[in-house]
């Protein structure tokens, strides 16, 4: 392990109540807010090691999504829509305005969403390992193909991620290029302990967008990827070699067709790039955010 990432949590818990449930978030430090948001199946906790970079200049909020972390897990369908809804109604009822966003996985499917149909709302958007595009079958790699391929079979999702919780177990610490502590894995792996509760984590990969299916996510993702070409709000993209959702050969398109946009190497990595380079991470996005 890396001596200075920390496994700790130092932060103080809050809850919001959202359609009747309650929204777990952190909420730190003064100024505009900057919205942190996870994807699966991880939490707030992920941006541990980040968040204290900004904090001085602005207000970081990093939420945990419905039916993950700290958050209730109410009977829903969980997915794009309902994951969606959950999370614009926690950005109302908090009042934020003048958003910076910073995303990744599923946290940046939802949050460009949500930029794109707030667009008056958003101060900046950064970006790591991203679903910033729909991606072609036959573009991906053997095993991005393996894993999509089990993880969009609802029995074998069930199964697999489900039953065998090997999203957590497995996966996560497999797109992680350093060992996580048992105190990390525990942190992980604290809200999913039943079949039950683990609903959020099967159930979200059959919504990623593949040849235009599912509809209502492919529409999404069609639609703000056209808008983050045109738009000159700023970004910033964080990318890792070899990478999987953004691998490092798309990294030159990104930077040629995205407007304002600043690109910052952080290195070997895979996914879960926040857990191998929080601090890159984190002084680069202090000192962009201060800039814009």
């Amino acid at each position: 392990m890396k001596k200075d990432i920390s496994a700790e949590f130092p932060y103080e818990s809050k809850y919001i109540d959202v359609k009747g449930s309650k929204i777990h978030y952190i909420d730190e430090g003064k100024g505009d807010p900057i919205l942190f948001i996870h994807g699966n199946p991880t939490s707030a906790y992920i941006w541990r090691n980040i968040i204290p970079y900004v904090t001085n200049n602005a207000r970081a909020i990093a939420v945990d999504l419905i039916g993950f972390g700290k958050s209730d897990k109410p009977d829903i369908n969980y997915g794009f829509a309902d994951s969606y809804a959950y999370l614009e109604e926690f950005i109302y009822k908090l009042n934020l305005k003048n958003i910076t966003i910073v995303v990744q996985d599923w946290g940046s499917g939802l949050g460009f969403h949500y930029a794109n149909r707030h667009r008056d709302n958003i101060k900046g958007i950064a970006f790591m390992e991203a679903m910033y595009e729909q991606k072609k079958w036959e573009n991906l790699s053997f095993s991005l193909k393996m894993a999509m391929t089990i993880m969009r079979s609802k029995p074998i999702s069930w199964l697999m991620l489900g039953v065998g919780n090997m999203f957590v177990k497995k996966m996560l610490p497999d797109w992680i290029e350093r060992k996580l502590t048992k105190e990390e894995m525990d942190n992980y792996l604290q809200p999913f302990k039943t079949l039950k509760s683990r609903r959020p984590v099967y159930r979200f990969p059959g919504d990623v967008p593949i040849k235009g299916k599912p509809e209502l996510s492919a529409n999404a993702v069609d639609s703000y990827n056209r808008w983050l070409q045109q738009t000159d709000i700023p970004k910033i993209l964080f990318y890792a070699n070899p990478g999987m959702l953004i691998p490092i050969e798309e990294v030159e398109w990104i930077k040629s067709n995205f407007p304002n946009i600043t690109a910052i190497p952080l290195g070997k990595g895979t996914h879960f790039v926040q857990e191998d380079h929080p601090h890159t991470i984190g002084k680069e996005l202090k000192e962009w955010y201060n800039r814009i």
